[in-house]
């Protein structure tokens, strides 16, 4: 007599394990859901639209965040880009200001000018770097994560792939 006709939980090769999961629904809402396990064909056709309706808001939410935190970089990208803009605005006022004192006077009026042009000119600098790291860490606006989660998806429902 085996383990499993004594009563125990064990499993022979053609049976799943007896009370592991009690309810039907179980192994789905536990996220350890695999297409390869045995189940009635009606019981597997009547969870079929459940199961879709749960993926598709599943993957929807998946997308929402991952775009959600792409243009929150993009958005402190757009607004030091911004920041620089004025920056050059305001630069170019100074210089031009510097130029004409420097013509007016030797040195003074105009060397201050200067060390306020250099100053806004590093502001900028600063400023255009953080942007530009902050594009960079952004990597396009395709939400990767999600289009990999759903090609997973559907090899899952194919019964391709590694399961838990």
């Amino acid at each position: 007599m085996s383990d499993y006709d004594k009563g125990s939980r064990g499993t022979t090769d053609h049976e799943p394990a007896r009370g592991a999961f009690p309810n039907a629904e179980e192994p789905a809402r536990l996220g350890k859901f695999n297409p390869k396990s045995r189940q009635s064909v009606g019981k597997l056709v009547s969870s079929v639209p459940r199961l879709a309706s749960q993926l598709a808001k599943d993957e929807i939410e998946r997308a929402k965040g991952e775009l959600g935190a792409k243009a929150k970089l993009g958005g402190i990208g757009a607004g030091l880009f911004a920041l620089v803009a004025f920056f050059a605005v305001t630069l170019w006022a100074v210089l031009i200001t510097a130029a004409i004192l420097g013509l007016n006077t030797v040195f003074a009026p105009w060397l201050s000018a200067l060390i306020v042009a250099g100053a806004l000119l590093l502001v900028m600098i600063i400023a255009a770097l953080i942007a530009i790291s902050s594009f960079k860490r952004m990597k396009g606006v395709v939400p990767t994560e999600t289009i990999a989660s759903v090609k997973q998806d559907f090899n899952a429902v194919k019964g391709l792939g590694k399961y838990e």
